[in-house]
């Protein structure tokens, strides 16, 4: 039996890369349809190598539905989600509205796919933040293994997270400053062409940014309450791939040897740890890839059972629409779909 997909804010970065994803994994899809505001109305979109047409969000009937992919931002998830949902199809959210809601769990697949049972109460299942997502698929294996303490986190986060128009704001900025053009900022804050911005989403009053708080909340909620966490979010000039700079504190010995043992055998992880010059995964190598690479695996000798790792991943597959149809394959292959028709 195939499913109905929707897929909202399919002409977007996420949306697209989700189309592309569903093809590639041949999501067992007998309809796929794609969705966006009004203004995006007879839009061409790829999926595999069909052409869909995009439809308007506000006139579509989710009745036979199974699946809606959701990523057209947190105001419109907060507005449709609910309302898809009591129609008895599964939304499943990239953006943030619904990720701290006690009643929609929050899921990286590798991690804590036995959650996924809790969608029923209200038919919405929450994809984390992409910085995050990539962290808990190396934290979780690790855990297991010797309990994690406290996490210290910096980030390089890739100016696609913050979307297209980041994306265009890179590459104008750069051309500007090659041909001594006028550099225009309208997205970011400061510059981003040749710079570093250590600011991702609004500040919040102890001094951390929402990004960072971010991190801290959904990683309890997916890993472990009891873990410390603290983060510091940065945007770089890179267009794909977000990478980090991890250092763990374990309550037991965990050796760099051990560790990276344990890590070439998690799923979702890949280890690309060669202690020579290149021996190391950059964003550049994980842009259209699937895996979170692990690199530079070291103790941390400053601290007792410390290591330092350094973490990158595609922020707009594993991080965004890789994650989604993960789910969605969870709630296939798990024979959960049946049920929320049901409870609507």
């Amino acid at each position: 039996m195939g499913y109905k997909v929707a897929v909202v804010g399919a002409t977007g970065n996420v949306g697209r890369e989700i189309l592309d994803i569903l093809a590639e994994r041949a999501f067992p899809a007998d309809e796929v349809v794609a969705l966006a505001s009004s203004r995006s109305l007879g839009q061409e979109v790829s999926f595999g190598d069909k052409i869909l047409k995009v439809k308007t969000l506000d006139t579509y009937d989710f009745s036979d539905t199974d699946i809606c992919l959701m990523s057209a931002g947190g105001e419109t998830s907060k507005e449709w989600s609910p309302r898809i949902g009591s129609q008895g199809c599964v939304v499943i959210d990239n953006s943030s509205a619904f990720r701290y809601d006690a009643d929609v769990p929050l899921i990286v697949p590798e991690v804590n796919a036995d959650a996924v049972v809790g969608f029923s109460k209200r038919n919405i299942i929450a994809n984390p933040n992409c910085s995050t997502a990539q962290l808990v698929v190396a934290l979780k294996p690790l855990h297991e293994a010797a309990t994690i303490k406290r996490v210290v986190v910096s980030t390089y986060q890739s100016v696609s997270g913050a979307g297209k128009e980041a994306m265009d704001e890179l590459f104008s900025q750069t051309r500007a400053v090659f041909t001594a053009g006028e550099v225009v900022t309208k997205k970011f804050t400061k510059r981003i062409a040749f710079n570093v911005i250590p600011h991702i989403d609004v500040f919040m009053e102890d001094g951390y940014t929402k990004e960072e708080w971010k991190m801290v909340a959904e990683t309890k909620k997916m890993l472990d309450p009891k873990i410390k966490l603290t983060a510091t979010a940065v945007r770089v000039p890179v267009f794909i791939g977000h990478a980090e700079s991890v250092n763990v504190e374990f309550e037991r010995p965990l050796s760099p040897e051990q560790a990276t043992e344990i890590l070439r055998a998690a799923p979702g992880v890949l280890v690309i740890d060669k202690r020579e010059n290149g021996g190391y995964i950059t964003p550049h190598e994980a842009a259209g890839e699937d895996a979170t690479y692990i690199s530079r695996i070291r103790e941390d000798a400053t601290i007792e059972n410390g290591l330092n790792f350094w973490c990158v991943s595609d922020n707009l597959r594993k991080g965004a629409a890789l994650n989604a149809v993960q789910i969605a394959e969870v709630l296939v292959n798990r024979k959960l779909l049946n049920k929320a028709k049901q409870a609507a």
